[in-house]
């Protein structure tokens, strides 16, 4: 026999407190499983998108081995991947075999940090580093890319990671360094490349656009 109390229960439903063990004030509160999951994703991290912008965390600032046979320019604006702006990175290699015969950038947080200052991100969680890159020509070649690495001073990166030789195509193609089970809790060698004369022995032009953590 069903008792009173149960059968009013079910009338009334929600609106009897009395009708089996309310929720507390946690309860109640507490985001769902798939909420936590949302939230625990990491959000994109941007190396570069378009000069200028607030979203972009490091600097192009650490040129190598001297920066004496490198054009760099970040607002470069025609045939860009994707938005106002991309990079266009020239390097002479006539220039580079009567001197170092390699070139690279580094992308820095601050700008000209090789590990004295403070500066580099957290960016546990991250799983990749991607982005886009094409030749003038096509064939190319950046011998390494690299994330982290920063090894001088008192603050070095936690760790690093790299893919090479990249071998450019004359269309955008995105290219991606796997960062899973990578110690990412301090970077601020944000994304760095080099090549050199032995792999580039006529001209060397490529561009590079939407460079981000994901």
């Amino acid at each position: 026999m069903v008792s009173k109390k149960v059968f009013v229960c079910f009338l009334l439903g929600l609106f009897i407190t009395g009708c089996g063990k309310p929720k507390t004030e946690q309860q109640a509160a507490a985001p769902s499983a798939a909420a936590v999951q949302e939230e625990s994703k990491f959000k994109p991290f941007i190396v570069y998108h378009n000069k200028g912008t607030r979203d972009n965390h490091y600097v192009a600032s650490g040129f190598m081995p001297n920066g004496k046979c490198l054009e760099f320019n970040d607002a470069w604006q025609e045939g860009c991947y994707e938005g106002s702006s991309c990079i266009k990175v020239v390097y002479d290699v006539e220039c580079s075999r009567n001197d170092q015969q390699w070139a690279g950038i580094y992308w820095l947080n601050p700008a000209n940090n090789w590990g004295s200052r403070k500066g580099g991100f957290d960016l546990t969680g991250a799983q990749k580093l991607t982005f886009w890159a094409k030749g003038e020509k096509g064939g190319e070649r950046i011998e390494e890319v690299t994330i982290g690495g920063i090894s001088g001073g008192d603050y070095p990166d936690s760790d690093s990671a790299m893919i090479g030789p990249v071998i450019l195509t004359n269309e955008w193609r995105q290219y991606t360094i796997d960062l899973r089970g990578k110690d990412l809790s301090y970077i601020s060698g944000g994304f760095s490349w080099s090549t050199s004369v032995k792999v580039n022995p006529e001209s060397c032009v490529f561009y590079l656009d939407n460079i981000q953590y994901e």
